[in-house]
């Protein structure tokens, strides 16, 4: 997640996700939107291995770390993962990874394109990305 914009610059699903993926995950999302400074995660196991610290290393970017069992140092992912638990994952049962991999793009799509945010003066976040980029 962009903490500036609020946009989710990406999403997967999966039973698993190893750091080798997120380091590809996240290649594939600076491709498109530029390299950020910082990527601030938790301590989950996809985060703290050697595969993500390696890739984060050779790409420039400072990966930092919230401090283990505070998840107020992150609070924007946090309700945001709250968000798509109760609005997504608690109201629909998928029968396949590809048909949830699906339906989790159309609502990360909805939540960028179409939801307004208080903290963004009511604007969505693609909105609000817009107006920062003047």
């Amino acid at each position: 997640m962009d903490d500036g914009t609020r946009e989710c610059v990406l999403s997967y699903a999966s039973t698993s996700i190893p750091g080798s993926t997120v380091a590809r995950l996240l290649a594939d999302a600076i491709r498109e939107r530029g390299k950020p400074e910082v990527l601030l995660t938790d301590n989950g196991p996809e985060f703290t291995g050697r595969a993500l610290d390696q890739w984060a290393y050779s790409q420039g970017i400072a990966h930092l770390f919230i401090d283990p069992g505070k998840p107020v140092q992150n609070t924007y992912i946090e309700s945001f993962n709250s968000r798509m638990r109760d609005e997504f994952l608690n109201v629909h049962w998928f029968l396949s990874m590809p048909q949830a991999r699906l339906s989790l793009a159309i609502w990360r799509r909805d939540d960028n394109v179409l939801r307004p945010h208080s903290s963004l003066r009511n604007l969505t976040p693609q909105e609000f990305a817009r107006h920062l980029a003047g």
